[in-house]
């Protein structure tokens, strides 16, 4: 009972995908589909020696053009900022004074507790200030 080549390449290429899912590493996903070409090159009569050479080729250029260009993707932050991480940054109105002890400010037409980032600052109604951080429920601002 003889296998034909390109068989052997796809189970192969099976066998590159399990680690793939096990281990999230897509460089196993890139060796499955070299795998898979070298299974068309013998389904379509290539010898051994083309096989293996397609193989590398299309495995190497996969992890030559992907891997960088998802490295770029992975530490680029996120294009939508939502959340408490929107608002920092942002201006906001002082309603009541805003002090060691605490205050009022409205941002993005809300109503929030806030205090100053540094204690010695205060703040009195209708100045703009601009928010440093969420502290919780609490507006940090400068």
């Amino acid at each position: 009972m003889d296998m034909d080549a390109w068989v052997w390449w796809l189970i192969g290429a099976v066998a590159l995908g399990i680690p793939l899912v096990m281990t999230a590493m897509p460089e196993f996903g890139m060796l499955a589909v070299g795998a898979v070409a070298a299974a068309v090159t013998a389904g379509l009569g290539g010898g051994v020696a083309l096989q293996a050479v397609v193989f590398a080729v299309v495995s190497v250029a996969l992890i030559a053009v992907v891997r960088p260009i998802a490295a770029r993707h992975r530490s680029q932050r996120p294009e939508l900022v939502s959340g408490v991480e929107a608002l920092k940054g942002r201006s906001a109105v002082v309603m009541e004074r805003v002090d060691a002890s605490g205050g009022r400010i409205k941002l993005a037409g809300e109503i929030w507790s806030a205090r100053p980032l540094h204690a010695d600052q205060s703040f009195e109604a209708g100045q703009e200030v601009d928010v440093v951080e969420i502290d919780g429920a609490t507006a940090v601002v400068i």
